[in-house]
């Protein structure tokens, strides 16, 4: 089957041109009552969760996921709709609802509603959910502003999770605060709302620092350079601070921070965990430059749905 990508493609045709934003950005923008920002996600059982995952922390997951989309766009959280796999087991069914229950009480988006259906018995779990929020900046900033002179911040390290996740396919429990990143993603609300409205354009880092940074890129019509690649110590001290160790947390996965391009006059205040990764500039595609040199880009940037990844 094609990639991702391809089959964002044969869909844009289909989508409309306004609310769609021509499948260029996260979420979809209505304006009804003031302007609404939607955005929906799905998680499958052994590709977004380990089956192994405690059902709180899935539940947890499905609500922060989408929250984060909210963040990108300095939204307020207004409600969500909830698609539900039942699985036939009443314990992990009440364990997600808890979870779930946890995030949408904390970020104040109540469960509206959605739908539920039988699985049969052995299918994988799969789970969607529709979070709607509310503007609180105009225009919406979305993947198309950047421009040539920006500077790229991200509002926290990249690789914690990915390093969770492989932690727990190697059957290890420590350290605890990247298995915790893995699972437990926590959405940047805050962050959003005070930084989006400055942002000529904005995403959340869902499928890896590059490959998210270069969909900027192609959305804007402009070139990014990523000059530097934010780890944590936890990071750091399971992997180091080698060039190849920030490339590998440049391309994980599920870390949920939040990617502005400032206008050049733009300076973090005081306190702020935003952190400046890289700049806009004229031309197209994607560079990484570390330690004053440029690094091949590796052949896989990210997570991309049908390319073939394990």
């Amino acid at each position: 089957m094609s990639g991702e990508g391809d089959f964002i493609a044969l869909m844009r045709d289909l989508a409309a041109p306004d609310s769609a934003r021509a499948l260029l950005d996260d979420v979809a923008v209505l304006r009804a009552h003031g302007t609404l920002v939607l955005t929906t996600d799905t998680m499958a059982e052994g590709v977004h969760y380990l089956p192994g995952d405690p059902p709180e922390t899935v539940g947890w997951k499905i609500a922060a996921v989408n929250l984060s989309d909210l963040a990108a766009k300095g939204a307020r959280p207004i409600g969500c709709l909830v698609n539900y796999a039942l699985s036939g087991d009443a314990a992990w069914d009440a364990a997600f609802a808890r979870g779930l229950g946890e995030a949408v009480a904390r970020f104040g988006m109540p469960v509206l509603g959605g739908d539920t259906i039988s699985m049969l018995q052995g299918m994988l779990r799969s789970i969607s959910l529709t979070a709607i929020g509310q503007a609180t900046c105009e225009p919406v900033p979305s993947r198309t502003g950047a421009h040539p002179g920006d500077q790229l911040y991200i509002t926290g390290p990249v690789g914690n999770a990915g390093a969770g996740l492989r932690l727990l396919q190697a059957g290890k429990a420590e350290p605890a605060d990247l298995i915790e990143a893995y699972r437990r993603p926590m959405p940047r609300i805050e962050a959003g709302r005070a930084f989006a409205p400055s942002a000529n354009a904005s995403m959340d880092v869902s499928d890896g620092l590059l490959i998210d940074a270069q969909r900027m890129a192609q959305a804007s019509n402009v070139a990014i350079v990523i000059d530097h690649v934010p780890i944590s110590g936890s990071l750091a001290a399971l992997k180091g601070r080698t060039i190849e160790a920030r490339i590998e947390a440049a391309c994980a996965g599920d870390d949920y921070e939040l990617l502005f391009a400032m206008p050049p006059e733009f300076v973090p205040p005081a306190g702020s965990t935003l952190i400046r990764v890289g700049e806009v500039v004229e031309g197209e595609g994607l560079k990484l430059l570390l330690d004053g040199q440029v690094q091949v880009l590796p052949s896989r940037l990210g997570w991309e749905h049908g390319a073939g990844q394990n």
